[in-house]
């Protein structure tokens, strides 16, 4: 018989909580605090913090943090808003840094 294979999950980097889905990924090519990001369409297990306007890459975007929910590590940020039309589809996604989220048994 087969192995069941599950969902590929992405994990926070220090506890290994399981944060986003691969699935969820909208795109790979994004710019973070510390590099490389994916946008992803969901995220689980985290805490959204404190709203904020933000001059990023491509304009003003009100944004917040988003950190674990297990050890609070700041894994990325979650757009709540985008003042540039082209840049709307962004709003209620969230990206998370590369260097903050690893594959879950993958």
């Amino acid at each position: 018989m087969a192995d069941l294979v599950g969902p590929r999950l992405y994990s926070c980097c220090n506890c290994r909580n399981h944060v986003s889905l691969h699935d969820d990924i909208i795109s790979k090519a994004f710019q973070g605090r510390h590099g490389r990001a994916f946008l992803f369409s969901h995220a689980m297990n985290v805490v959204v913090g404190a709203k904020e306007d933000r001059h990023l890459l491509t304009g003003l975007h009100t944004v917040a943090d988003i950190h674990c929910g297990d050890c609070r590590e700041v894994l990325g940020w979650k757009y709540e808003r985008a003042y540039e039309a082209s840049q709307k589809y962004k709003e209620g996604k969230f990206i998370f840094e590369k260097s903050k989220i690893v594959k879950e048994d993958w």
